[in-house]
């Protein structure tokens, strides 16, 4: 999550232009089912207000405060009462200088003696440090404020001028940022700088949260404990559950491209204000809470679990994602839109191509435009008909733009393909079962990366199956498996699985990635021994995407051992050995079973 303040910093000038036209007003106007630009941007007030959060994070026996900065129009001095766009973020005032943990260890196994620490040791990224900005700003924040909505901007605890401790997704971040919301409705105190009392008179207590990644996933955390006047949100490249950031399925597994960062290296990141000793207790015990030794999930990352309280969300919800985004992985905003469904709040989703990015650097106009109608619908409660429209927009790979129904595509269901023998080099994958294939073999070897192993004609440290060139396009939607049958040499082993995109000039493209400890084949809650030699059944999810094979093109299952780039790199040599007949995978396709057996 700390890559974001490079992004922040950047932008925070780069504000959009303003019509001339705009001129101050007494009130919002609305055409087309948005608010129009008739506030002047540069006509308003900013107040600095620390609000009382009912929590103590950093023990000093005082509830702690958070710092707020309020921008809103100047005619909210005269009577107008305005809606709020809301950004709680750790990252306001930079971040400090530290060390991820070293990846390259042995994995634990209960029962194999020598081997049950990973250690923590090692440099293996170091934050930029970026110093202190006085003044809170936003791309966005103009942009609001022209249209007739205050911005506010709320400092984690533990950073910047707030007090309390950063605890990287814990129960008492979230209620730092949900005591900004009741203080909008009259349900919090907060004082300025003297000390004096200051309360939020100038708003209708309507509020809405929104931004990218952290300060993403803040939204969803607030939105979760089903705080009264939180009516929208907008959580872009957010996370869902913090296991499935830095974990999943008992193997530590790293957020793309920041191999060995964890919930305390990120703590310890934004842990900026004043007082650098108090919060150093909390933040150890984040450092042994979070075990990277099992890799298993507990009730500390249950805590950080957004998706156990998500019955409680009450804002309307549109979620942002990019299908190649590989440090907040897609599977944060498939989950996150599946619970978000079944609770029955109104929601829309939006996939572009891009990484760990805002829509405002893809496709601006459109983006702003979705922007404005959904905050106008639900924050200005104007009938613009937002909630009648698809709720699915979707950028594709030649870089257009489809509106869907829902998502997954409607007419998604699962396709099952078969493995057929010659993995070393490039077995077979089709639609039918096969029988009598045997057991094929690999051997771990960490430091080589996925690709390297997906582009060799033949290797012992991976096993490759492809199908035969596609007649028709296959599309993929949602979240795919793989149900192993394999045994391992020795009792720990990491397990990733990929499915690649083969082009017909036979350049390659890994479409997904899933990662497993077999240790944790029952539950991520229990790391259960392995015994060398015995045969387990053990499942391995992708993560999700909305993805076409193209015609022409063949799909590939490959299956790794350590993934270079994301998992633990243990010395070489683990053996796994899979049986052939008893793997398949079940993919989301559009038009189902039936779709597939034609493209193939």
């Amino acid at each position: 999550m700390r890559r974001v303040l490079s992004v922040l910093a950047a932008v925070a000038v780069a504000l959009p232009v303003i019509p001339a036209s705009a001129q101050a007003a007494q009130g919002p106007v609305f055409k087309d089912g948005q608010a129009q630009p008739v506030f002047d941007p540069a006509d308003i007030v900013r107040d600095n207000v620390w609000v009382t959060a009912p929590v103590d994070s950093d023990r000093d026996g005082k509830d702690d405060l958070v710092h707020v900065e309020v921008v809103r129009p100047r005619a909210t001095e005269q009577g107008l009462k305005v809606p709020v766009v809301y950004q709680a973020s750790p990252y306001y005032a930079g971040g400090n200088d530290v060390a991820n943990h070293n990846v390259d260890v042995e994995l634990h196994s209960p029962t194999w003696p020598g081997h049950h620490r990973n250690g923590t040791a090692g440099d293996e990224r170091v934050a930029a440090a970026v110093g202190p900005n006085p003044a809170i700003t936003w791309r966005y924040e103009q942009y609001f404020t022209a249209r007739g909505f205050a911005v506010v901007y709320a400092e984690s605890l533990g950073s910047g001028q707030s007090t309390g401790c950063p605890t990287s997704g814990g129960r008492n971040e979230t209620i730092g940022a949900k005591s900004v919301v009741d203080w909008l409705n009259g349900r919090a105190k907060a004082r300025d700088a003297n000390g004096t009392a200051v309360n939020a008179k100038w708003t209708t207590g309507s509020v809405g949260m929104m931004g990218v990644s952290y300060n993403g996933t803040l939204p969803n955390a607030v939105a979760t404990t089903g705080v009264r006047g939180l009516d929208a949100i907008v959580p872009i490249a957010a996370i869902s559950s913090w296991y499935d950031y830095y974990r999943q399925d008992g193997a530590v597994v790293a957020p793309g491209t920041f191999q060995g960062e964890d919930l305390d290296v990120l703590a310890e990141y934004v842990y900026t204000r004043a007082d650098k000793e108090i919060c150093k207790p909390i933040i150890e015990e984040i450092r042994q809470k979070q075990d990277r030794i099992t890799g298993d999930y507990s009730a500390f990352w249950h805590e950080r679990n957004y998706l156990k309280d998500v019955h409680n969300v009450r804002a309307a919800t549109l979620v942002v994602h990019g299908l190649s985004d590989w440090n907040v992985k897609d599977l944060h905003a498939e989950q996150w839109y599946e619970a978000i469904k079944k609770v029955g709040v109104p929601h829309k989703i939006w996939w572009h191509q891009g990484a760990h990015a805002d829509p405002y650097n893809i496709r601006r106009e459109e983006w702003l435009v979705a922007l404005n109608r959904w905050f106008t619908r639900y924050l200005y409660k104007q009938q613009n008909g937002v909630e009648r429209e698809p709720r699915a927009t979707i950028q594709r790979e030649d870089k257009s733009w489809i509106e869907e129904a829902e998502w997954p595509a409607p007419g998604t269901a699962d396709a099952s393909l078969y493995l057929g023998a010659g993995g070393t080099a490039r077995g077979t994958l089709g639609t039918s079962p096969t029988h009598r294939q045997g057991v094929e073999s690999l051997t771990d070897d960490a430091t080589k990366t996925a690709e390297t192993l997906v582009n060799a004609a033949s290797s012992p440290h991976r096993l490759s199956y492809s199908t035969g060139t596609t007649k028709k396009d296959v599309r993929l939607s949602g979240r795919g498996k793989v149900d192993l049958r394999a045994s391992f040499s020795r009792p720990a082993a990491n397990i990733t699985a990929l499915l690649v995109d083969r082009a017909p000039d036979g350049t390659s493209k890994i479409v997904t990635r899933g990662w497993t400890d077999p240790q944790n084949r029952l539950s991520p809650w229990l790391t259960i021994p392995v015994t060398p030699g015995r045969e387990y059944s053990v499942e391995v999810e992708f993560e999700p995407k909305d993805y076409v094979f193209a015609a022409g093109h063949k799909i590939e299952f490959v299956l790794l051992s350590s993934d270079f780039d994301y998992t633990l790199r243990p010395k070489p040599g683990a053996g796994i050995s899979l049986d052939v007949d008893e793997t398949s995978l079940d993919l989301p396709i559009v038009g189902g079973k039936k779709a597939l057996r034609e493209a193939l």
